[in-house]
């Protein structure tokens, strides 16, 4: 999601993976930064960067993988600058890119339209609610927006939200996972770490997770039932969460766990700076 700005913790931290199996690993990617289950096709899209996160330079791409990690398309959709984040609803996948959302035909892997995001700073993960409305982070700008079709507008916009990197809808809310406040817009680190929060869709009333905050600068969030996983980009972490108890960390990985997916089993983790994908099993 950022440029890899701890070389030297990077270059020193090994990957070490535990609490969580790992059962493959796909490779060969440019900054991959979000990677989104298609369910109904049975495949994992995977965002690439490549480039620099802000540069609207003509590089990015989207891939597609299989469920057991083999590449089916290197180069699936091009024509994007710096994908992050993805969402899918009526046949259509969305994804962030800068200050646009790119909206693909999932049909034809055709790139059919660009939508622009009026006052947006930095877009960054997106999802979607079981009414195909999807939604997506501004995190530069404390703000979360809602797409309804082709029409995006503004859903929420607090300071509380702190940096919002993550988003997933899980029922009637939507989780946010911050990555913290006072971010430095240079090397995005922060006055006070980021943790995780509810954004209830009908009130926009935003909840602070209990046990859940000031942890860690968060990046990727999904649930599977009960539990809620966040990545902390910087520190590489993957942590768990459940209502009453504490983020606990469950893998460890090289700075640059960006915007994870699931099928609901599985989470699928993308590495920007080791240009892979993995997938974990938490059975």
């Amino acid at each position: 999601m950022k440029r890899l700005i701890a070389s030297t913790v990077v270059a020193t931290i090994a990957v070490s993976v535990a609490q969580a199996g790992e059962l493959w690993r796909a490779t060969g990617f440019e900054q991959p930064e979000s990677a989104l289950v298609d369910a109904a096709r049975n495949r994992i899209v995977v965002s690439n960067i490549a480039g620099n996160p802000g540069d609207a330079d003509g590089n990015g791409y989207l891939s597609l993988l299989s469920m057991d990690g083999k590449v089916i398309a290197r180069h699936w959709v091009d024509g994007m600058d710096a994908p992050k984040g993805m969402a899918i609803a009526s046949g259509r996948l969305y994804a962030a890119d800068i200050t646009k959302v790119r909206v693909v035909d999932l049909a034809s892997g055709k790139l059919v339209e660009t939508i622009d995001v009026p006052g947006a700073v930095f877009l960054n993960d997106m999802t979607q609610d079981s009414a195909g409305k999807v939604y997506v982070s501004d995190m530069l700008a404390d703000t979360i927006y809602r797409i309804d079709g082709d029409r995006p507008e503004l859903f929420v916009k607090d300071a509380l939200l702190a940096s919002p990197n993550g988003v997933f809808a899980d029922g009637g809310r939507l989780i946010v996972a911050s990555w913290g406040k006072g971010i430095n817009k240079t090397d995005f680190s922060t006055a006070e770490p980021g943790g995780l929060l509810s954004v209830d869709l009908a009130t926009k009333e935003i909840t602070p997770l209990p046990g859940a905050q000031k942890f860690a600068d968060l990046d990727g969030v999904i649930a599977m039932g009960d539990t809620i996983y966040a990545t902390a980009y910087m520190t590489g972490t993957l942590y768990s969460y459940e209502t009453g108890g504490a983020p606990e960390a469950v893998a460890h990985f090289k700075p640059g766990s960006a915007d994870i997916g699931t099928d609901g089993k599985k989470i699928f983790v993308p590495l920007m700076g080791e240009g892979e994908v993995v997938a974990l099993s938490l059975d």
